[in-house]
């Protein structure tokens, strides 16, 4: 029995859409195996390894889920690393010189985030300026009140505030995968709860981009804004929705950064917002809106994570050597894209 035409182009669709998933979580395994053999003897297959990989990242796991949002609906967000700066400044700078406790100090940050997602969805869904012009705007203002508040850099002590301090140096242990060090004692991996904050929001905002209207909504109007407004779908709402959920999702992800660091700077979080559309595109995400998930975005910002690790393992290699792998990876991802979207064209 024939399938039905629909049935046939959609299924098409999604083999197309998912190939660029698979050779994303094909390539991570593929980069850290290798990194596992060649660098057996610098450690690199230890568990604590992995478990870096994730307690370094956790933050831009978080502010790549949010990029992914936005770029599903076609726009683009380049004020999310600005923003991770301004969060850290708020907080060490809150808790050392305004005396706010851990729990108002994260508040206020997560209030500003919100505030600056609800101004550039405005500026873009309803005034529709191009998202490029307002995010840089976004940009500019967040890594100049960085400066604004103050230009020294900033650290949280236990003296500063011990709930924070202690809460960011919180361990979960694993009991397995244990080394034994130079005094002959078991040392076994551990994440931070900076982690598991992120995978919350990882599965959280997967969860929202699968079953709910919004997240159907965001792929509909990256697919096609005439076709979303002929079903019903409140375009310009759906996009302001878009950059106040990515500006939250960022501001979590600062509060991570400023967990792992425990520092601020004027400098704090400088190119994250490269980081976080390389991982996206590289996780499979459309430049052009409406295909996309998370859980590429995850596997992006894992490659991402790989690569760091690799250079810093071999020791021989500049420091520059990262941000040119990431480059010649996003030039792949993005020429894929383009072939992808042609065949998908030609399928119609």
């Amino acid at each position: 029995m024939k399938k039905p035409a629909n049935a046939l182009k959609e299924r098409r669709q999604m083999n197309s859409n998912t190939l660029l998933l698979l050779i994303t979580i094909a390539l991570f395994f593929v980069m850290y195996i290798a990194g596992m053999i060649i660098y057996t003897d610098k450690g690199f297959s230890t568990v604590q390894t992995l478990c870096n990989l994730f307690v370094n990242n956790a933050a831009l796991i978080c502010v790549a889920c949010g990029m992914t949002v936005v770029m599903l609906t076609g726009g683009i967000d380049i004020s999310v690393g600005s923003l991770v700066a301004l969060d850290c400044m708020v907080l060490c700078y809150g808790m050392a010189n305004w005396n706010l406790s851990a729990p108002v100090a994260i508040l206020l940050v997560l209030v500003i985030g919100i505030v600056m997602g609800v101004v550039q969805g405005f500026l873009v869904g309803y005034l529709e300026i191009q998202p490029f012009i307002v995010s840089m705007a976004g940009m500019f203002f967040a890594r100049g009140m960085v400066s604004v508040i103050s230009t020294d850099q900033l650290s949280i002590t236990a003296d500063i505030n011990q709930a924070f301090y202690n809460f960011a140096n919180a361990r979960i242990t694993f009991p397995f995968g244990a080394t034994i060090n130079r005094q002959g004692v078991a040392i076994y991996p551990y994440i931070r709860l900076g982690v598991v904050i992120a995978l919350a929001v990882l599965i959280i905002t997967f969860l929202i981009l699968r079953y709910t209207k919004f997240g159907r909504g965001l792929y509909a109007v990256g697919g096609s804004e005439q076709s979303a407004a002929m079903m019903g779908l409140n375009v310009k709402r759906t996009k302001m929705m878009a950059y106040v959920t990515c500006s939250l999702l960022t501001t979590i992800g600062g509060i991570c950064f400023c967990m792992n660091g425990l520092m601020a700077s004027t400098t704090t979080a400088d190119g994250f917002e490269m980081d976080a559309i390389s991982s996206a595109v590289i996780g499979g995400t459309l430049l052009t809106g409406g295909v996309g998930n998370v859980i590429g975005s995850f596997f992006g910002v894992l490659i991402n994570g790989t690569i760091n690790a690799l250079v810093q393992t071999d020791g021989r290699l500049a420091s520059s050597w990262p941000n040119i792998l990431t480059a010649a990876l996003l030039c792949v991802f993005i020429v894929l894209q383009s072939i992808f979207a042609k065949i998908k064209e030609k399928s119609k």
